[in-house]
Parts: structure tokens; C-alpha cells; sequence
């Protein structure tokens, strides 16, 4: 197969074509033409790649569930994979916050700035703030309260309810467990079909993946254009040392956390770790949402990394709900920017309270585009730092949205091929794009 052939190459090839047409859209004006006959395309990918989420996280992870025929193996892995959850969360907040208080990007930002970002986006931030004010005010118990669905169609109608979805399929799958094994095997056989009849879903909306990324990547860069480039360049100009400081501490967590997770932990090399789980990052940049990349991140582990689907259909559906490694690193870089921008200390407690808060938050934020920046106003809430101060960064906030997302999605398969080795269930990985029946073997090449 020729290189240009591979599925990872034709969506580069995709975004680097969607970039050059959206800069030339906004040079010549083909706003409107890119907004008609361009950006539906990226929108129709989108939709095919939702589509297929909760029927793909409903039968594999009731499927997964089942078929470890052991509550104490369900609770083993459980316990391991969300503890593995919330410590490499802990460690992104952490460097965050180290990168950001080294280098103190918020002193760099001009007051006319601030203030001309402040008013550009005013009725944005009201929104927002409203959004979060809801939030925050929630009881204690609200969160639990809010997993458990009232109406399973209700909730499986909409993918920001994915949480409830994973409940209700976990409950599901534990039940099968307890009922006869003869009347059991006959409906985890069907829905095991169901779950290979959406993987092929998935390889037919894959060959919409170059188109799709090239529309969503043009759409974008029209859409912070706007008839002018200059404000492309305005923006980056004065929020680049922010967006630096972002863009290192998502390097750092991905070439040290990952890395040492995968090499040190797991008998899988690290060429191979990231060779495998390309495309699910390349689509989760160009989509901004880790539940629209969650078909492909969960084929690309069983095929390429040949992880057993009796803990993908486990731990990647729950990593896409509760696991959110880039968002909460930019929560922390973001918050102590906009004190700094603001003119507003942060004690050594308040950059804890900011630890705890965003690790917390990253378990309910929901996997689609722009949900942190919700969840970024309950942490400058926690911390008392004006919340109309997410106006300085809500100008770059799509590409970063893009870049965080890459570490989420990556952060999910290092976990998932962690949990696999634990468990025994690490086959031969294999690197062909292309699509195949998953692997069965458990030996590791």
C-alpha cells in the first residue's frame, strides 16, 4: 500500500487542504460559499460519527461488561481504571500549574487588550456564566443524582447524557452476569453482532474522514477570520504567549505522562502505542470532541493495538466521560492566566483548590466542543477570580479546544493499553489502517 493510501496520511492531507482553503477564504472572501457548500460536509461527519456513539457504547460495553462473568473482576478493573483516571488528571492540573506560574503569560497581556477582549465578547461570557451559575449551584448529590437516567430513550436521544448511558450499560451488563448462563449467552451473542455491525458503521463513515476534517478545519479558520485575516494575527499576536503556555503543558503531559505510562508500565513500544492511535488523534484535533472520536479510538485499540475488546468497550467508553487529562491542564493554565491578566494573586491553597476542583470537574464534562470552557468557570468561581474574565481567551479557545482533545483521546488509549496489560488481555498489535476482523491473541509480538 502506497503511503499517501493510508488512512492517517489521507486526513493529513485533509487538514493541511482545509487550513490552506480556509486562509484563502478569508483573503478573497468565500466566507459565504465555505459556510454553504463546504462546512455541511464536516457537519455531516460529525453527525455520522454521533450517530453511532451510543449505540457503539451501549452493546460493547454491555458486551464487555458480561463477558467478564465475575462482579469481582468488574470491580477489580473498574477500581483500576478510574483510580489510573483521576491520578494521570492530578498529574496534567499539576503541570499546568507549573508551567503557567513559570512563565506568567497573564503579564503579558496590555490593558487595552484585556479590555477591548472583555467587551468583544460580553453577551458570550453572560451566557456561559449562566450556564455555569447552574451548575455550581447543584446539591452535593446532584452529580450521582444526574447519572442515574429516569428514561433510558431520554437519555440515549442526546450524547451529552453519555454518562447515563455508561450506567445504565454497566447495569445492564451486570445483570446478564447474574441471570442463568444458557439464557444470557443467547443476548450477549446478539448484541455482540450489534456491536460488529456498528464497527463496520464506523469503517464506512471512516471514508468520509479526509473530506469531513477538511471542511471542519476550513469552517474554523473562516469562522475566527471572519472578511478579515488580520484578526487571525491580531488575536495570536496578543494571546500567543497564552496559547504557548497551553500548547507546552499539553507537550509535557504528552511526552512525559504518556510515554512513561506506556514504556514503563506496558510491554508495547512507543512507536507503536502512537502509530496505532494516529488516526483517533488526527480526527479528535479536527473534530474537538472526544465522543465523536470514540468509534475510531476504540477500533484503532482492538485493531492496531490489540487490545481485547472485553476491556475497550470497558474502559475507552468511560475514559470519554470521565477522563479529560488536556481539559483539565487548560483549566489550571487558564485560570491562573486570567488572575494574572486580572491582577489577582493565587495563594499556594487557592492553585490546590484549583487542583481539586478541576479534577472534579473533568468527570462531568461532557466530551463535545467548548464544554470546558464551562467547567472553567466553576474552577475561577472556586478560586475568586472573575469569571467575565474568560473574555481574553475565548478568541483562541478553537484551536486549543482542537489540541486538548488530542490529549484527552490519547490519554484514554494509554490508559486502556495499561488495563489491558494488567489484565492479561494485550494481543499483537497491528499497524495496517486498514479495516479487519479484531484480533483475538493474547500474545504480545
Amino acid at each position: 500500500m502506497r503511503w499517501y493510501q493510508r488512512l492517517h496520511w489521507k486526513i493529513i492531507i485533509g487538514m493541511v487542504a482545509g487550513l490552506f482553503w480556509g486562509v484563502l477564504a478569508a483573503v478573497f472572501g468565500w466566507q459565504e460559499f465555505t459556510f454553504n457548500w463546504i462546512s455541511p460536509w464536516g457537519q455531516i461527519f460529525i453527525n455520522l460519527l454521533k450517530l453511532i456513539a451510543v449505540p457503539l457504547v451501549l452493546t460493547s460495553l454491555i458486551v464487555g461488561v458480561a463477558s467478564l462473568s465475575d462482579i469481582k473482576k468488574l470491580s477489580r478493573m473498574g477500581g483500576r481504571t478510574i483510580g489510573i483516571y483521576l491520578l494521570t488528571t492530578t498529574f496534567a492540573v499539576s503541570i499546568g500549574l507549573g508551567v503557567v506560574n513559570i512563565l506568567n503569560p497573564g503579564k503579558a497581556i496590555p490593558s487595552e487588550l484585556t479590555q477591548k477582549l472583555k467587551k468583544s465578547y460580553e453577551t458570550t461570557v453572560a451566557s456561559k456564566s449562566n450556564k455555569a451559575r447552574q451548575t455550581s449551584e447543584r446539591r452535593p448529590l446532584q452529580p450521582l443524582v444526574e447519572m442515574v437516567p429516569a428514561n433510558i430513550i431520554e437519555s440515549s436521544s442526546n450524547n451529552k447524557n453519555m454518562l447515563q448511558v455508561v450506567v445504565v450499560a454497566i447495569l445492564f451488563g451486570i445483570a446478564l452476569i447474574q441471570i442463568e448462563a444458557g439464557r444470557s449467552k443467547q443476548m450477549v451473542e446478539l448484541l455482540d453482532v450489534a456491536n460488529e455491525v456498528v464497527l463496520k458503521v464506523v469503517d464506512m463513515a471512516m471514508i468520509l474522514a479526509p473530506f469531513g476534517v477538511f471542511s471542519l478545519l476550513a469552517n474554523t479558520i473562516v469562522s475566527v477570520a471572519g472578511d478579515d485575516i488580520s484578526e487571525i494575527s491580531e488575536l495570536v499576536g496578543g494571546l500567543g504567549y497564552y496559547c504557548i503556555t497551553v500548547i507546552l503543558g499539553l507537550l509535557v503531559h504528552s511526552l512525559i505522562v504518556f510515554p512513561f505510562i506506556i514504556k514503563f508500565l506496558t510491554p508495547m513500544k512507543l512507536k507503536t502505542f502512537f502509530k496505532g492511535i494516529a488516526p483517533a488523534q488526527l480526527l479528535a484535533f479536527s473534530t474537538s470532541s472526544s465522543g465523536a472520536t470514540l468509534p475510531v479510538t476504540m477500533e484503532r485499540c482492538e485493531q492496531n493495538l490489540g487490545v481485547e475488546d472485553e476491556v475497550t468497550s470497558f474502559v475507552l467508553p468511560l475514559g470519554s466521560t470521565v477522563n479529560m487529562d488536556g481539559t483539565s491542564l487548560y483549566q489550571a493554565v487558564a485560570a491562573v492566566f486570567i488572575a494574572q491578566a486580572t491582577g489577582i494573586d493565587l495563594s499556594f491553597a487557592d492553585q490546590l483548590t484549583i487542583i481539586f476542583t478541576a479534577v472534579l470537574a473533568s468527570v462531568g464534562t461532557v466530551g463535545v466542543p467548548g464544554a470546558g470552557i464551562i467547567m472553567l468557570l466553576i474552577v475561577l468561581e472556586a478560586v475568586g477570580v472573575p469569571s467575565a474574565g474568560i473574555a481574553l481567551i475565548l478568541g483562541v479557545d478553537r484551536i486549543l479546544d482542537m489540541l486538548r482533545t488530542v490529549v484527552n483521546v490519547t490519554g484514554d488509549a494509554a490508559v486502556c493499553v495499561l488495563v489491558a496489560h494488567q489484565e492479561g488481555q494485550l494481543g499483537k498489535p497491528d499497524l495496517d489502517d486498514e479495516p479487519h476482523m479484531r484480533m483475538k491473541n493474547n500474545e504480545l509480538a
